[in-house]
C-alpha cells in the first residue's frame, strides 16, 4: 500500500486530534522561509542553526510539555496506517529486511523507548542544606542513523532526546533519505501543533558524508550519537565531543547438553531470521556441544533452516556474499530464497535461513553477515563453546545468547563475554523487550559503554546546591 504525502498529513492530524483534543491544523505558523520544510533544510548549517534556536526556546518548556511531545511521537508511529507505511517504505527504499518484522520493530521503538520517567533525581539533605543532582539536556544532539534500522532509530532517538530536553539533528543514511525526510516532517508537524518550538527535530534534505562531517564539526552540536559500523563510530570518537557509539556486533549463541533443544532451535531460528538478520543483536553463529548437535540441527530444519552440505556450493556462496572481511551489501537483509537463487541453488519451498556446518575460522563464523546464513560449529563441551563464543564475538561487547539449564555455565559465559545484552534461553529480540522484560532501544552503545541508550543517556548530570536550608529533619 502506497500512501501519498497528503494522506500521511491527514493521518497525523487525526492522531493529533486524539492527543491534543483540538484541531489538526498547526497552531504555530511554520512556512518554508521560517522553518525550512518542516525541519528539512538544504544545508547542514541551516539545520543545526534551526535546531539550536529551537532548543533555546525548548528550555522554557515544562516537563509536562516534554511528556506531551513524547506521547505524541508514540501516537503517530503506532497509528496503524502510518506504522505500515513507514515499515514498507523502509524495505522498499533500502532494499533490506521484511516489512512485517519492521512493523514489530517500529511499534516496539514507539511504545518501549523510555520517556521522561527515565530522568530520576538524586537528593542529599542534612545540616548543610539540600543538594539536587538532576539530568539536564546537552543541547543540540547530532544523530547518525543507519540504513539497516532507519525508522526505528529515528523513533527511539527522537523519543529519548526530546524527553531529555534536547533538540536533534539527524544525519540519515542516503539509502533511507525519502523515509527519513517523511518522518522528520511528520514529527515537526505534530510537535508544532501541540505548541512545541519549530525544528526540535531537523535534517538535511540530501544526506551525505560531507553533510555528516559538517554536522560533527559544527560547534553548536554538543553531543554526537552514531548508530552504524566501526567506521562511523571511530569518526565520532575522533570528533573531540561527547560521543556515543553504537557499533557492530557478531552475536554468538551457545547451546549445551542441558538445554531444551526443541525450544532452543525455534528461538535461534526466530531470532536469527527476524528482519532477515538485519538487527545487530540477531544470532549470527551457533556453537553447540557435539552430543546434542544433530538434534539441534534437525529441529532447526523443522523451523525453516535449509541445510546446505555440498562443499562446492558452500564455497560459491562464500564468494557470492562476502568480499574480503566484509559482507557484500547487495545481499545484506535479503531473504534466504533470494540468496539461494542468486547462488544457483534451487529449492522448491520457502526457506527461512541457509544453514551450514563450519569450523571456527570459516568466513561465515568470523564476519557479521546481516543476512539469513547461519553457520553451526560443533565443540566437545560447553567450556570450549564459551571460549569460542568470546573469540568470535571479537570484543564488540554487543550481544550474545546461551541456551542452558546450568546456572554456573550461564554465569560463566555472562562474565567472560562482557556483552551489553546477554539473553538466556530465549531469542535475541527478547533483549530489546520483545518477549523479554525491559525497555527497547535501537542505539546500543557497546564501544562507548552506555549500553542500551535511553533519555538519561542524552543528558548531563548537574548539581544544584542550597546551603543551610530546606533540611526539615
Amino acid at each position: 500500500m502506497n500512501i501519498d504525502s497528503k494522506a500521511i498529513e491527514q493521518i497525523v492530524n487525526q492522531v493529533l486530534d486524539q492527543v491534543s483534543g483540538g484541531s489538526g491544523a498547526p497552531t504555530t505558523a511554520c512556512t518554508g522561509g521560517e522553518c525550512g520544510d518542516w525541519g528539512v533544510f538544504d544545508t547542514m548549517d541551516a539545520a543545526v542553526d534551526a535546531a539550536d534556536a529551537a532548543w533555546h526556546e525548548y528550555l522554557n518548556h515544562s516537563m509536562a510539555d516534554r511528556d506531551k511531545y513524547v506521547t505524541c511521537v508514540r501516537e503517530i508511529f503506532t497509528e496503524p496506517e502510518t506504522l505500515e507505511h513507514i515499515s514498507k517504505e523502509a524495505v522498499e527504499e533500502s532494499g533490506m529486511g521484511k516489512y512485517e518484522d519492521k512493523i514489530v520493530k517500529n511499534r516496539l521503538a514507539a511504545l518501549k523507548s523510555p520517556g521522561i520517567e527515565d530522568l530520576t533525581t538524586e537528593a542529599f539533605s542534612g545540616d548543610d542544606g539540600l543538594t539536587l543532582v538532576e539530568y539536564s539536556p546537552f543541547g543540540v544532539v547530532g544523530a547518525i542513523t543507519p540504513t539497516t534500522n532507519p525508522s526505528e532509530t529515528i523513533i527511539c532517538n527522537s523519543i529519548g532526546m526530546l524527553a531529555a530536553g534536547d533538540a536533534v539533528v539527524f544525519s540519515p543514511h542516503p539509502r533511507a533519505k525519502k523515509l527519513s525526510v517523511e518522518m522528520v516532517q511528520m514529527i515537526n508537524r505534530a510537535l508544532v501543533n501541540l505548541g512545541a518550538p519549530a525544528n526540535l527535530v531537523t535534517m538535511v534534505r540530501e544526506p551525505s558524508i560531507e553533510a555528516t562531517n559538517s554536522m560533527m564539526a559544527n560547534p553548536k552540536v554538543r553531543m554526537l550519537v552514531a548508530t552504524g559500523g566501526p567506521g562511523i563510530v571511530k569518526a565520532v570518537l575522533s570528533s573531540g565531543k561527547k560521543a556515543i557509539g553504537a557499533g557492530a556486533g557478531n552475536p554468538p549463541v551457545v547451546v549445551d547438553e542441558t538445554a531444551d533443544i526443541e525450544k532452543a532451535a525455534k528461538d535461534i531460528i526466530d531470532g536469527h531470521c527476524f528482519d532477515n538478520n538485519l538487527p545487530c543483536i540477531a544470532e549470527k553463529e551457533v556453537i553447540v556441544v557435539d552430543s546434542v548437535a544433530d538434534l539441534l540441527i534437525f529441529n532447526m530444519q523443522k523451523n525453516g533452516a535449509y541445510l546446505l552440505k555440498d562443499e562446492a556450493a558452500i564455497q560459491r556462496l562464500v564468494e557470492l556474499v562476502t568480499k574480503g572481511s566484509k559482507p557484500v551489501t547487495a545481499f545484506v537483509g535479503k531473504s534466504a530464497n533470494y540468496i539461494l537463487d542468486k547462488a544457483g541453488i534451487k529449492v522448491d519451498h520457502e526457506v527461512r535461513t541457509i544453514m551450514i556446518e563450519a569450523k571456527e575460522d570459516h568466513p561465515f563464523v568470523q564476519i557479521e553477515l546481516m543476512m539469513p546464513i547461519l553457520p553451526v560449529v560443533r565443540v566437545a563441551n560447553v567450556d570450549e563453546a564459551i571460549d569460542m563464543a568470546v573469540r568470535v564475538e571479537h570484543g564488540n561487547r554487543h550481544t550474545a545468547m546461551m541456551h542452558s539449564k546450568n546456572v554456573d555455565k550461564l554465569s560463566k559465559m555472562a562474565k567472560l563475554i562482557q556483552t551489553t545484552i546477554f539473553v538466556k534461553n530465549g531469542p535475541s529480540f527478547a533483549g530489546l523487550g520483545n518477549g523479554g522484560m525491559g525497555y527497547a532501544t535501537f542505539t546500543i552503545a557497546g564501544p562507548t559503554g552506555e549500553g542500551l541508550t535511553s533519555a538519561k543517556t542524552f543528558c548531563r548530570k548537574r548539581k544544584c546546591v542550597l546551603v543551610g536550608g530546606m533540611d526539615v529533619r
